[in-house]
């Protein structure tokens, strides 16, 4: 008969997950305490039981015990009276690890991996093995296989029989108790007999009696939607069974035929009269008919036999080429596309950009309007004064011409001794002045054209020249012109140590720039006319220098050498940009007016458009010439620009450059103007716009200048 528990014994009972953990050192095998402490525990609790369990060395409490009656306790005592010392060791030393239930990473970072029941800490034992020690161990050692390290101690154990088979009944997904049987019979907790009061005896409710509403309401909604068509029931299957007609696809609502990408097999050509036993006589071919069908290739004939009569069918010979037509039906069957297959059409003038008409374009010139007749030899260069009354050409006769552009007439003739390569006149308006370069000078002419009171202030300003006290050393001469000189119009020379090939002024007036046929660092001089000063901006020599040119805003000056266009500040005396032309030889070189765009005209009949903001290389390359290009150049109000070609063309281009950073220019070639005659393989060898009228000029290796308008 088992004793009634105390109440206070109850209460205190505890599970084991709420134990303390020991280290792996006690048997892991058993359950059981050690025989030292159950006599402790008998000796204390007695026969009443009523003492409270003894709250052990490392913390945690004991369970309770069930108190059992004296008979049994007695024969306790005398077993473990007999056991007390059996296992113990003197030797062995109790290293129980009293840390507690918490996690063992919290030790990872230090020495010790608990505390001992004094609280002295227990100490990780020294692991400094390497691979080569684990590896002798685990040859030598034949219990390496079931050595585990234990975590609260950190000492090696080494698994019991009994712990092996249990981690193997665990692997197989056993019970770990040997003695637990799983399919043991069931128990039935509930009676199968029926009980005579209910579980609960809760009256039923209302609305166990009435429809539902909400029911209702969600019922009508279906019924609506199905009313209204939104909701279709479901259609009832087709059973029967579906067949193909493999030859219906001629019949467009059959099945294969609703293929949108099958294609049907090529049909045979009927038979016509020219195939009937018995054509009519105007099908039969005569002799000279069946002779030339004879010589024709088979797949140029139009029909693959002779025409023939028979008098009956039965007089009909068997036909000769029907194996080989069978055998062609067969190929157009099999190899006929069975399926269309989707082809990206493009309309090559899609690809095309999109251009302006050039009608819409316009102010251009289109047609010649004025010669200007006199030279007798080829006129290399030309210049038009700023407001647009003159013009000046160079030629190699050795004159200069001044002529008015209205009429075509000639004001004035100036023979220099020499060939003009290159002349400028002074673009700012209140200085009649023109550059001419002849052989090694830069003659400084005034045309005395034009209004009487601007030519003489320009020769006011050149005579109120003081020169200064100490001689400076300058790479040129600047001589003052003799009477003789004089009277015919130069008013300054600048001799040069080479022979001079282009010359160009500043937009102010006041500086212009020589380039000199020499390969050395003297290229390039920059002059300044109100100082007779002359200066080398350049240290060193970057190739031959073609041309050269001021910016028309900024302080910038291009060098156009063989292949690249150098951007020089004068300010800061500086590289600033590098482009390069993609041409074998740059011959010419213009600047758009606002300045952010230059033209490059090259001797291999390219041209190219430089976006000074966008790029160092070309925005466009147009290869509208058939020969090389000689000269290029920009109108200063209208968006033109012109080029002039061995092929003695001038090509008038629509280039409009917008305020918009994000758009690109717009290129478009207007018109091709002809007129110069082709002499000494030489074509047109200057272009120049008027400075205010949408006019070019041109000047030819046939003597001639032309106006077009």
């Amino acid at each position: 008969m088992e004793q009634p528990r105390p109440a206070g014994l109850e209460s205190e009972e505890l599970t084991d997950s709420e134990e303390s953990v020991y280290s792996g050192l006690e048997d892991s095998g058993s359950d059981s305490t050690s025989a030292e402490e159950e006599e402790e525990e008998e000796e204390e609790e007695g026969p009443g039981g009523s003492s409270p369990p003894r709250a052990h060395a490392n913390g945690g409490p004991r369970k309770s015990r069930v108190l059992e009656d004296d008979s049994s306790l007695k024969e306790n005592e005398r077993l473990l009276a007999q056991n007390e010392y059996e296992e113990d060791s003197s030797d062995e030393e109790d290293i129980r690890n009293t840390v507690g239930n918490i996690p063992m990473e919290w030790y990872e970072d230090f020495p010790h991996i608990g505390y001992d029941l004094e609280g002295k800490k227990i100490y990780k034992p020294i692991r400094n093995k390497d691979e080569l020690d684990l590896f002798l161990e685990k040859m030598e050692n034949p219990d390496y296989w079931r050595t585990v390290q234990d975590k609260m101690t950190g000492a090696d154990i080494k698994l019991t029989d009994e712990q092996v088979d249990l981690v193997h009944r665990l692997q197989r997904g056993q019970f770990g108790d040997v003695n637990f049987n799983p399919y043991e019979p069931a128990v039935d907790f509930f009676t199968h007999e029926v009980m005579i009061h209910p579980v609960t005896n809760r009256p039923a409710d209302k609305r166990s009696f009435i429809p539902s509403l909400i029911e209702k309401e969600k019922v009508s909604k279906l019924v609506h939607a199905i009313k209204m068509g939104w909701i279709k029931p479901r259609k009832p299957k087709d059973d029967t069974p579906t067949y193909y007609d493999l030859w219906a696809h001629e019949d467009p609502n059959s099945i294969l035929g609703r293929h949108k990408m099958h294609v049907p097999a090529p049909k045979m050509k009927l038979p016509g009269h020219e195939e009937s036993y018995n054509p009519p006589p105007e099908y039969l071919l005569s002799e000279e008919e069946k002779l030339a069908w004879e010589q024709q290739e088979p797949a140029e004939r139009k029909l693959n036999f002779v025409p023939q009569q028979y008098r009956c069918l039965r007089a009909v010979p068997a036909y000769s080429r029907f194996i080989h037509e069978r055998f062609e039906r067969c190929l157009d069957l099999y190899l006929c596309p069975r399926q269309r297959k989707m082809r990206v059409n493009v309309d090559p003038e899609d690809l095309i950009p999109k251009l302006p008409k050039p009608r819409d374009l316009q102010p251009f010139p289109t047609t010649q309007a004025l010669i200007y007749c006199g030279h007798t030899s080829l006129v290399r260069c030309l210049s038009v004064s700023p407001g647009g009354q003159w013009l000046v050409s160079g030629s190699d006769d050795g004159t200069v011409r001044f002529w008015e552009v209205c009429t075509a007439r000639c004001m004035k003739t100036l023979p220099v001794g020499g060939v003009v390569k290159s002349v400028a006149w002074n673009p700012n308006p209140t200085i009649c002045l023109v550059a001419v370069c002849v052989e090694q000078s830069v003659l400084l002419v005034n045309p005395c054209l034009g209004d009487k009171l601007l030519y003489g202030a320009t020769d006011q300003v050149l005579e109120s020249y003081v020169a200064p006290e100490e001689e400076r050393v300058q790479p040129v001469q600047w001589v003052t012109a003799t009477l003789e000189e004089h009277s015919k119009g130069i008013r300054l020379v600048v001799q040069h140590s080479k022979a001079v090939k282009q010359v160009t002024w500043h937009g102010k007036g006041d500086y212009f720039a020589s380039v000199v046929s020499d390969n050395s660092n003297m290229q390039v001089l920059i002059h300044q006319t109100s100082k007779r000063w002359s200066q080398n901006p350049f240290r060193k020599s970057k190739g031959l220098v073609q041309c050269v040119l001021f910016h028309p805003i900024r302080p910038y000056f291009f060098v156009a050498t063989q292949r690249y266009v150098r951007v020089y500040n004068l300010l800061k005396q500086e590289l600033t940009k590098k482009l390069m032309t993609n041409c074998k030889w740059v011959s010419s070189m213009a600047i758009h007016p606002g300045g952010d765009n230059i033209i490059c005209g090259s001797y291999d009949s390219k041209l190219a458009w430089f976006d000074l903001d966008l790029s160092t290389r070309p925005y466009q390359l147009l290869r509208h010439h058939k020969k090389a290009l000689r000269s290029v150049a920009f109108h200063k109000h209208y968006p033109l620009f012109a080029s002039g070609s061995d092929d003695g063309t001038v090509i008038v281009c629509h280039g409009m450059v917008y305020n918009d950073l994000l758009q690109n220019p717009l290129l478009v070639p207007v018109k091709v103007l002809k007129g110069h005659v082709t002499t000494l393989d030489l074509g047109v060898l200057d272009v120049l716009f008027h400075p205010t009228q949408p006019w070019v000029f041109s000047s030819g290796a046939d003597g001639t200048v032309r106006l077009y308008t």
